[in-house]
C-alpha cells in the first residue's frame, strides 16, 4: 500500500495547487484524479476555455462593429478554427501542471477516490490501495440539472457543451443570469446568436453590489441581448431539431438550444465520505472549521465542496491555507478580499463588502464613484461605458468594498483586493501615485471620491 504524508483527491485550481504548495514544504504527496488531463473543471471545461473563447470573440465583435480609424470589410468566422484555439490554450495549460506535478515529485493516481476509512482511499479503476498522514478533498462541483428540465446534453446544455457548440446557433436561450450564463451568452451572441437570458430573481448577477448589476443589465441590453427578469421557468425539454422553454403563465419559447446556468453543486458522488466519518450539509457542502478541516481533524476540505463562493482562485488559497495549517499550524484565506470577476465586455467585478451588504450590517459608509468617461487613456481607447465605485468606513476612512464595469476593471480591481487585504484607507489608494495615462487612475480617483473628492471630476 503506497504512503503519503498527505493524499489530494482532485487536481482542480484547489487540489494541485495544494499538492505543490505541500511538496514545497517537504511534504510526500499523492494526487487522485480521475480525468487525464489536470487542471479540472476550471481547466478543462471552466474558466480557461470559456476566457479563450471570450477574448477572441471580442476582437471578432470589436471588427465586425467597425474599429477607430478604420474599415474592416470581408469577415468571416471561422468556427472550427476558434474551437481549435480554445482547445490549444487548454492543453498548454493542462499539460503545465503535468510539468509542475513531475518538477515538484508529486505522485499521480488516475481514477475515482472512495474512502475505505479516514485514512485509507480506494481508486476504483486501478484497485490502488492508498494511505496517508493527511487527506485534502478538493473534488469540485458539477453544473446543477433542475428537475424540470430535460436535459439531453445536444440541445439542452450545461456549460461544457456550451463550450463546443459544432455551428452557432440561431437562437440560443441561456436559463440563469449569473456569471457563467452571461459570459457564455455572451460569447455565441457575439457570434451571432438571438440571445435570450431569463433570469428568477429581479436582477442578474444577484451575489454582486445591485448598483452594478443594474448597470451591467443596461450596457448587455444595449449590446443586443435579451435579458428578462422575474421569470419562472417550469420546464425545458429537447423539441424536434431544437428545444422548448415554458414559463409559469402559460408562455412558451423555442430555440436551437438552451443553456442550462442556474448554478453548480458540491460533488462529493462516490466518494464513500461515511467510510471516512464524515456527511454533507443540507446543500451538499462538506461542513470545515476556520482552518478547513472536517469534523475528522486530519481530513481537510477546499473550493467547492465547502461554503463560500465557488471561485477557482478561492479554492487555491484555501489549499494553500489548509497545507500550511497540516505543516506549521496556522494558515488563513482572507474570505473578503477574494475578487469576483465577469469577463465579459465590458467587464463587471466586485470585492469586499457590497452596499448592501454593508446596510445589512448597519455600517456606516461611504462612497466615492468615478466614471471612465472621465478618463484620458478610457478616452483614448474608445471605452467610456462604466465607473468604478470605493466604499470606505465612513469613521475611519478603510476601503470596505471596490465595484466596477468597464473595459478591464477586473485587472483594476486587483489592486482593490490588495488594499483591502492589507486593510489598507481610501487616503491610502487615493495618495498613492499611479500611472498617466492608465485605467489604475479611475481606481485612484473613486477613492480619492471616497476620502473626501476627486481631482479630476
Amino acid at each position: 500500500m503506497e504512503a503519503y504524508d498527505l493524499l489530494v483527491i482532485g487536481a482542480g485550481p484547489g487540489g494541485y495547487v495544494a499538492a505543490i504548495r505541500a511538496a514545497q514544504l517537504g511534504m510526500r504527496v499523492g494526487v487522485v484524479e480521475k480525468e487525464k488531463a489536470l487542471g479540472g473543471t476550471c481547466l478543462r471545461v471552466g474558466c480557461i476555455p470559456s476566457k479563450a473563447l471570450l477574448e477572441t470573440t471580442e476582437r471578432l465583435y470589436e471588427a465586425k462593429k467597425g474599429l477607430i480609424g478604420a474599415k474592416v470589410e470581408g469577415l468571416t468566422l471561422d468556427l472550427p478554427a476558434l474551437m481549435a484555439h480554445k482547445d490549444r490554450v487548454v492543453q498548454a495549460n493542462t499539460q503545465g501542471i503535468d510539468f509542475l506535478f513531475r518538477k515538484n515529485g508529486i505522485a499521480r493516481h488516475q481514477g475515482t477516490a472512495r474512502f475505505l476509512s479516514d485514512r485509507k482511499v480506494l481508486v476504483e479503476e486501478t484497485g490502488e490501495e492508498l494511505s496517508a498522514r493527511f487527506i485534502l478533498i478538493a473534488t469540485g462541483s458539477a453544473p446543477l440539472l433542475p428537475p424540470w428540465a430535460e436535459v439531453d446534453f445536444e440541445r439542452v446544455v450545461t456549460s461544457t457543451e456550451a463550450l463546443s457548440f459544432p455551428e452557432v446557433p440561431e437562437r440560443l436561450i441561456v436559463v440563469g443570469g449569473g456569471v457563467i450564463g452571461l459570459e457564455l451568452g455572451v460569447v455565441w451572441h457575439r457570434l451571432g446568436a438571438k440571445v435570450t437570458v431569463l433570469e428568477y430573481l429581479d436582477r442578474i448577477l444577484p451575489p454582486m453590489d445591485a448598483e452594478l448589476s443594474r448597470a451591467a443589465e443596461r450596457v448587455f441590453r444595449k449590446e443586443g441581448l435579451e435579458i428578462r427578469t422575474r421569470v419562472r421557468v417550469q420546464a425545458v425539454r429537447p423539441e424536434g431539431k431544437g428545444a422548448r422553454v415554458e414559463l409559469e403563465g402559460g408562455e412558451v419559447l423555442e430555440a436551437d438550444r438552451v443553456l442550462l446556468a442556474v448554478g453548480r453543486r458540491p460533488y462529493t458522488d462516490g466518494l464513500g465520505l461515511e467510510n471516512a466519518g464524515l456527511a454533507t450539509d443540507e446543500r451538499g457542502r462538506i461542513p470545515v472549521d476556520e482552518h478547513l478541516r472536517t469534523r475528522m481533524p486530519h481530513i481537510y476540505a477546499i473550493g467547492d465542496v465547502v461554503r463560500g463562493p465557488m471561485l477557482a482562485h478561492k479554492a487555491s488559497e484555501e489549499g494553500i491555507a489548509a497545507v500550511e495549517h497540516m505543516v506549521r499550524g496556522f494558515g488563513h484565506v482572507d474570505y473578503l478580499a477574494i475578487p469576483s470577476v465577469v469577463y465579459t465586455h465590458p467587464e463587471v467585478a466586485g470585492v469586499g463588502y457590497t452596499e448592501e451588504e454593508l446596510k445589512e450590517k448597519g455600517i456606516p459608509y461611504k462612497v466615492g464613484k468615478f466614471p471612465y468617461s472621465a478618463s484620458g487613456r478610457a478616452r483614448a481607447m474608445g471605452e467610456t461605458e462604466g465607473f468604478v465605485k470605493v466604499l470606505a468606513h465612513a469613521q475611519t476612512d478603510r476601503i470596505l468594498g471596490v465595484h466596477g464595469i468597464g473595459a478591464r476593471v477586473g485587472d483594476v480591481l486587483a489592486e482593490a483586493a490588495l488594499a483591502l487585504f492589507f486593510k489598507a484607507s481610501a487616503e491610502d489608494v487615493g495618495r498613492a501615485p499611479h500611472a498617466h495615462p492608465s485605467l489604475s487612475e479611475i481606481l485612484k480617483e473613486a477613492a480619492l471620491g471616497a476620502w473626501e473628492r476627486p481631482i479630476h471630476l
